[in-house]
């Protein structure tokens, strides 16, 4: 077929009615050239330091993708065309520890017969976006088109322009920020450094293995930071130093926040002797559930502190299960897709922090929840009186058209616009980064033409409130540390 058979129309997820219809189109014209800030992903630097040209359709575009492996997995336990396809589990799909499909191109086929699975989820409206603008795919995914999908996309894959920099410069990205293991090396980031990149790809610290005292290998991780960082990560004060010089290392690497991605959001601190104590029975075995949920609670308040002293901001991504499927996990590894959204609260949990911090000029908290029903009953409350705290994009399994626009709905009229982080994208799929910011800036679009038709905005009004949703609160919520340079 032509090239130019298959195109998105211009006016997707933008509203029905005409009247509001032609509004969103001219407040989604002002986002349209902005640049991409992209200020926390799930993306490896070592792609981009490596430069090197990716492999595969398969390996690109669904190997990393959690939400087309749960849902394609979702529906493979019934007779139809994913499971006449083989589909029957993430190894299935090529993901996993265990033996696993390893063909690409039979992957391939497999995610294509799946492709009706995903109608009306906003994984086809991003993946729609990456096949046909991205990368000019001649139709959508079927059964029939598999191979001559395959075939297209290998040969522009090969192709220099699709390296990663190159895409990384077409898809207009300003500013990324991965996100890293608080005892990963750096490595990646100290050569895109090197190579003029340091100002525009940044790390993200993330601690979490090293707060949670009931995993079983919570000690060698303690001895992998004191390896990493020359101090006695038998103590508590050493433990603490030790994540003092990692946080130090990540700044100078350009980090510009921490990320939680713990199960709840609880801050309570404890006495000092309580900890070390916790800490010390820690150190010879796994802490029961409670006292474990204690110790990171108390850990989140210390990188509370840290982050007050050092400008880091502190994000925090709670309230997900993980791995809720254990033989799944067993099997195939973590983040395979089975992470389940848990009800959370968030106004005592965060109260300690709040009390101590909330108005602290250097701190800065950024909250991300998958509960819709904490929105307007807690968060926009909170972030409506503490300057300290903005709230972060909608996220997981919320970051869709319906979701954002009752996010907004929620949040605005308590918090207003400047209380949140502007978009916030959270892939681990790379090409789908400009995919997600084109898709939350028509819902933004959508959202606020419905305010000037009911004439509660001027339309110059929403627009500038396009812009900063879009692009000036996502840069302005994540300042770098004072005395960090940057040039970006």
């Amino acid at each position: 077929m032509d090239a130019a058979a298959w195109r998105l129309h211009p006016d997707r997820v933008l509203p029905a009615e005409p009247g509001m219809r032609a509004l969103a189109r001219r407040i989604l014209d002002a986002t349209a050239s902005l640049p991409i800030v992209s200020m926390h992903g799930h993306v490896d630097a070592a792609v981009l330091a490596d430069d090197a040209a990716f492999t595969d359709p398969a390996t690109l575009l669904v190997a990393p993708d959690h939400y087309i492996v749960r849902m394609l997995v979702s529906q493979a336990t019934a007779p139809g065309p994913i499971r006449d396809a083989g589909v029957r589990s993430a190894a299935d799909l090529g993901m996993g520890t265990g033996p696993v499909e390893t063909d690409p191109r039979t992957i391939w086929r497999r995610f294509c017969a799946g492709w009706p699975a995903l109608r009306g989820t906003p994984s086809r409206l991003w993946l729609e976006h990456v096949l046909v603008e991205v990368f000019g795919a001649p139709v959508a995914p079927s059964p029939a088109t598999a191979d001559l999908l395959f075939d297209h996309l290998s040969d522009r894959l090969a192709q220099p322009e699709y390296r990663p920099r190159a895409l990384f410069e077409r898809f207009g990205i300003e500013l990324l920020a991965t996100t890293d293991a608080a005892t990963d090396t750096l490595e990646a980031h100290a050569r895109l450094r090197a190579d003029g990149w340091g100002d525009s790809v940044v790390p993200t610290f993330r601690p979490d293995a090293l707060l949670e005292a009931g995993r079983s290998g919570w000690r060698d991780e303690l001895d992998r930071l004191g390896a990493l960082t020359g101090l006695d990560t038998g103590s508590y004060d050493g433990y603490l130093d030790a994540l003092r010089a990692r946080r130090r290392a990540f700044i100078a690497a350009g980090a510009r926040a921490t990320d939680h991605g713990h199960l709840s959001p609880d801050t309570t601190p404890l006495a000092e002797l309580d900890a070390r104590a916790l800490f010390a029975r820690a150190r010879q075995a796994p802490l029961p559930d409670a006292d474990a949920r204690a110790f990171t609670a108390h850990m989140l308040f210390q990188m509370a502190l840290m982050s007050a002293d050092d400008g880091l901001v502190m994000q925090l991504h709670t309230g997900v299960l993980r791995d809720h499927d254990r033989p799944s996990a067993a099997r195939h590894g973590h983040d395979i897709g089975f992470d389940i959204p848990v009800q959370t609260s968030f106004t005592r949990a965060l109260r300690p922090v709040l009390e101590e911090f909330g108005h602290h000029p250097d701190f800065h908290l950024v909250v991300f929840t998958v509960d819709e029903t904490a929105y307007s009953r807690e968060l926009a409350p909170l972030a409506g009186a503490y300057p300290a705290l903005r709230l972060g994009a909608p996220w997981w399994f919320l970051d869709a058209p319906e979701a954002m626009a009752r996010f907004r709905a929620a949040v605005t009229e308590t918090a207003g616009f400047g209380n949140t982080s502007g978009f916030v994208d959270d892939t681990r799929a790379f090409c789908s980064i400009p995919a997600r910011h084109d898709l939350a800036r028509r819902a933004d679009a959508s959202f606020l033409a419905r305010l000037v038709a009911e004439h509660r905005l001027d339309l110059d009004e929403a627009t500038d409130t396009a812009v900063a949703l879009a692009y000036t609160l996502a840069r302005d919520a994540y300042p770098a540390p004072a005395g960090t340079q940057v040039t970006a």
